[in-house]
């Protein structure tokens, strides 16, 4: 059985930062691509930003210049590291794992910004 375990979501102002981390355990091997989505009242789940085992990555647009993912391949885990946040960042944010031949999703952590 895998498990998604996020952490780091919480309540921040306008301009805070926060680190995002999820950690992926159980019988889980060759990931490939780990990533963010979040999803915010009333909208479709959206990506954030996406990283590979080769440490390629993507971001959306609405995050470029503010955001950071990466990973650290020993401990199954990934990261998001989130500064200048803004209001339209409020969401549920979703832990995704792609691996050859699955891939998982977290329960979700809400991050709220608001002053």
């Amino acid at each position: 059985q895998v498990q998604l375990v996020e952490s780091g979501g919480g309540l921040v102002q306008p301009g805070g930062s926060l680190r995002l981390s999820c950690a992926a355990s159980g019988r889980i091997f060759n990931i490939y691509i780990m990533g963010w989505y979040r999803q915010a009242p009333g909208k479709q789940r959206e990506l954030v930003a996406v990283i590979t085992n080769g440490d390629s990555t993507n971001y959306a647009d609405s995050v470029k210049g503010r955001f950071t993912i990466s990973r650290d391949n020993a401990k199954n885990t990934v990261y998001l590291q989130m500064n200048s946040l803004k209001s339209e960042d409020t969401a549920v944010y979703y832990c995704n794992v792609v691996t050859i031949t699955n891939h998982y999703w977290g329960q979700g952590t809400q991050v709220t910004v608001s002053s």
